[in-house]
């Protein structure tokens, strides 16, 4: 059995450890994203649009696979990263 803390260890590890020099800053990252998609589908979307939607792939997912660790370390990876990013106006 995980438990817990160990998946918010796991979460904390990827959003904290190698995550900005393959995908950059995450708050950039969470920005190009929403600017694609609002480009691409006429629509505006914001950093807490698009973390939310990531979230809901990997509920998503979950679906068919709901015993996968990583669907809920990145589920609470998303959301670390987003609390983050609002709670200090970026």
């Amino acid at each position: 059995m995980v438990t817990r803390d160990e998946i918010l260890a796991i979460a904390e590890g990827v959003i904290s450890g190698d995550r900005n020099k393959d995908y950059g800053d995450a708050k950039d990252n969470f920005e190009t994203i929403a600017a694609l998609w609002s480009s691409y589908l006429d629509h505006d979307f914001t950093v807490v649009d698009v973390a939310n939607m990531m979230i809901l792939m990997k509920i998503a997912r979950s679906k068919t696979s709901p015993r996968k660790q990583d669907h809920w370390v990145d589920i609470c990876g998303y959301a670390a990263l987003t609390g983050e990013i609002v709670s200090d106006g970026r």
